[in-house]
């Protein structure tokens, strides 16, 4: 049976390995070798894991940068003690320009009106060494950054400002796990000749930076001064295509799972054929069935979309979800599980006896990210650091 910690309270809790998610840090270093720099993402509340603490792990463990989406979540870092130079990488809005300064946090320049936001904002503030900021380009996510044809306008705003420093040049890509299409090499191609052009400019693009976690697994050409890994940080990949290439990355980048979410068996009810369970019968029982609910539903990160759809670990035994998945509650069939009883644990994510449940296994089966269930886990789930 699984191992608890759970200390009270709602019987529904995270258990977090630190341990884990700091030796995946190591393995990224090992291969990617020694010149890169490593921004370790933490936004999104560490995945959902914890920014602070996770933050921490990471910088003792040997991150050279964080990267987060918000000031806020700068700020939280460096009211933690975070004190890694600190990316937010999805920009800013205007108004907010004090914030960066006053918390030493790094922007992102998005948009060509970010640059006189920035000047103007440091200009005002008297810095004693230039506001470093760096700029994202457009490469064909067509979500945020400048276009390379804007390249010339922002050379010539960037040119009158005397109190910002480019620290750093960098684009996202949209698909980089899939080697059945062209668009990640496209996107590089079109990144490289950007890089090209503000040299031409004049312009040092400083620190290059495209590679996410699925560019650092497969991509090494995208490696070049930095790379920005999420998921694998706290060890999982997301779906690979084809299927090979997958199979290839787990045997050089070897990452280990850092979350088990776990419940207790809070009712036990024994149903003749024929019998509905949940919200709108979308279970009916086909024999004799032994139910058991837990207190966990998808406010905690159960997702509505594993309704009647795949299983959880029970004294070691993978036991099918059955019924709508509710707000607080989830039902399983445990019919199977001889000696099954109020309050034994039932594994979500983790392992369980000779068996494991991971987070990226359940996001292919029902179509999504492994950020997506990582990110789904509720705020009333308690978490134990390891």
């Amino acid at each position: 049976m699984a191992k608890t910690i759970h200390r009270g309270g709602r019987p529904v809790w995270a258990e977090i390995s630190l341990k884990a998610i700091a030796n995946n840090l190591r393995v990224t270093r090992r291969h990617i070798g020694p010149k890169p720099q490593i921004l370790a993402v933490v936004k999104s509340n560490g995945y959902g894991l914890g920014a602070v603490p996770v933050a921490k792990a990471l910088q003792k463990a040997g991150a050279d940068r964080f990267g987060v989406t918000c000031a806020n979540e700068g700020i939280e870092l460096r009211e933690s003690g975070i004190r890694k130079p600190v990316l937010v990488l999805t920009g800013f809005w205007p108004g907010e320009e004090k914030r960066f300064i006053d918390n030493r946090l790094t922007p992102s320049v998005t948009r060509l009106d970010d640059v006189k936001h920035l000047e103007r904002a440091a200009k005002s503030a008297r810095v004693k060494a230039p506001l470093k900021f760096h700029l994202k380009i457009n490469t064909g996510m067509n979500r945020l950054g400048i276009l390379p044809s804007e390249l010339g306008a922002f050379a010539a705003a960037f040119a009158d400002c005397r109190h910002l420093q480019l620290e750093g040049t960098f684009t996202h890509f949209a698909s980089a796990e899939d080697f059945s299409a062209r668009q990640t090499d496209d996107q590089e191609e079109v990144f490289r000749s950007s890089l090209a052009r503000m040299r031409e400019l004049g312009i040092s693009p400083g620190i290059v930076h495209l590679a996410n976690s699925g560019a650092i697994c497969a991509r090494p050409s995208t490696w070049a001064d930095m790379v920005r890994p999420g998921a694998i940080l706290y060890g999982y990949y997301q779906s690979f295509d084809p299927p090979q290439k997958g199979q290839e990355v787990r045997r050089m980048l070897p990452v280990e799972p850092s979350l088990s979410l776990r419940a207790r068996i809070i009712s036990l009810r024994d149903l003749p054929t024929g019998q509905p369970v949940g919200y709108s019968a979308r279970f009916v029982t086909e024999r004799p069935s032994r139910i058991a609910v837990i207190n966990a539903g998808y406010a905690d990160g159960i997702l509505r979309q594993r309704t009647n759809h795949g299983c959880v670990l029970v004294r070691g035994r993978r036991v099918p979800l059955v019924g709508t998945i509710s707000m607080d509650l989830t039902t399983l069939d445990v019919t199977n599980v001889p000696d099954v009883a109020l309050g034994d644990v039932v594994t979500i994510y983790g392992k369980d006896g000779d068996d494991q449940i991971r987070v990226s296994d359940v996001a292919h089966e029902i179509g999504t990210v492994t950020s997506d269930l990582l990110c789904a886990l509720g705020r009333r789930v308690a978490r134990y650091y390891l």
